[in-house]
C-alpha cells in the first residue's frame, strides 16, 4: 500500500506506505481512515495483486470520493518484492520526498506514521523496529515466530554486518534520494530478504538506517504470508548479498576508482 502527501508552500512531500498482502475488504476503508488521520497531508496507493474478495473495487470506490486514495491493479499475485518496487516507481513518478512502506493488517499501527517521518531528520530510511535495543515490543506473537525473526536478525548481522536490531521488519520511511539511487530494476529479492536487500544495498551506498521502537501486533486480519520459500530465500540471499558486495568492491579495487557513494553527498540547505 502506498502514501503520497503533499504539504504547502510548493514542497511536496510523499509518504509512500506499501502492503502488499491480500487485505480483508471490512478492514481496508478503516485502515485508509487510520492512516489519512495520522497523516492527513498522505496519499494512499494501494497495490491490489487481483484481491479474490474484491478488495481493489472497495478502494476504487474510495478513491472516486477522495482524491488522495489510489490503487494499482496488477493481474493475480506477483509478488511482494515486485509489489513494492512498483509502487516505489509510482511514487518516483510524483514529487514526493518520502515513502513509507508498512503491512496492512493492522500489525503496524497507523499512529507511528508521524514518528517515522519525523525520524527522517536524523536517518534516510526510518525502520520501526521490533525489537529496539534488544527489548521485546510484540503482543501476542507466537514463540516460532519471534524465535524465528530475532535469529533472522541476528543472523543477517553476522553474516553481513547488519548494525539493525531488526532487520526484517517491513514498517519504513525512506527519504526520496535513497530510493532514486537505488537499483530497483535489479532487486529480485522477494519476502524477509527484500528488505534485508534495500537495507543493505542503501547502507553501502552511504545513506543512513536507523530504528525507533514501535509496538507490534499479531495480525488481526489476514494470514501470515510466511513459508518455508520465504524462510530458505532469506538464508541464501544474505550470503548472496555479502559475496556481490565483496565481488564489486574488489572490481573498483581493480579499476582504481572508489565505490559510488551517493549517500555521503551534503545535501544543500533547505530553502
Amino acid at each position: 500500500m502506498t502514501v503520497p502527501v503533499q504539504a504547502s508552500n510548493h514542497h511536496v512531500f510523499s509518504n509512500k506506505l506499501e502492503s502488499m498482502s491480500y487485505i480483508n475488504i471490512a478492514s481496508i476503508a478503516r485502515l485508509i481512515e487510520q492512516i489519512l488521520g495520522a497523516l492527513p497531508i498522505g496519499e494512499i496507493m494501494i497495490v491490489d495483486d487481483g484481491s479474490p474478495d474484491g478488495t481493489g473495487d472497495i478502494v476504487d470506490k474510495i478513491a472516486k470520493k477522495n482524491p488522495n486514495v489510489h490503487c494499482l491493479h496488477r493481474a493475480g499475485k506477483m509478488g511482494l518484492g515486485t509489489a513494492y518496487i512498483a509502487a516505489f516507481k509510482w511514487a518516483l513518478e510524483r514529487d514526493y520526498t518520502h515513502c513509507f512502506e508498512m503491512d496492512a493488517d493492522f500489525s503496524h499501527d497507523p499512529k507511528d506514521l508521524p514518528r517515522l517521518l519525523d525520524a527522517t531528520k536524523d536517518f534516510d530510511i526510518a525502520i520501526g523496529s521490533r525489537f529496539y535495543a534488544g527489548r521485546l515490543s510484540i503482543i501476542n506473537w507466537p514463540l516460532s515466530r519471534l524465535i524465528l525473526s530475532m535469529a533472522a536478525s541476528l543472523y543477517v548481522r553476522i553474516i553481513i554486518g547488519m548494525p539493525l536490531w531488526d532487520c526484517t521488519t517491513g514498517f519504513k520511511c525512506f527519504k526520496r534520494k535513497v530510493l532514486e539511487n537505488l537499483p530497483l530494476d535489479i532487486v529480485r529479492s522477494e519476502g524477509y530478504s527484500f528488505q534485508i536487500d534495500l537495507n543493505f544495498r542503501a547502507k553501502r551506498m552511504g545513506f543512513t538506517v536507523g530504528e525507533i521502537p514501535i509496538v507490534f501486533a499479531d495480525r488481526t486480519v489476514g494470514g501470515s504470508k510466511m513459508s518455508k520459500k520465504i524462510v530458505f530465500e532469506a538464508i541464501w540471499r544474505v550470503w548472496q548479498l555479502r559475496f556481490g558486495g565483496f565481488r564489486e568492491d574488489i572490481g573498483y579495487f581493480f579499476l582504481g576508482k572508489r565505490r559510488p557513494m551517493p549517500g555521503k553527498v551534503i545535501d544543500e540547505p533547505e530553502k
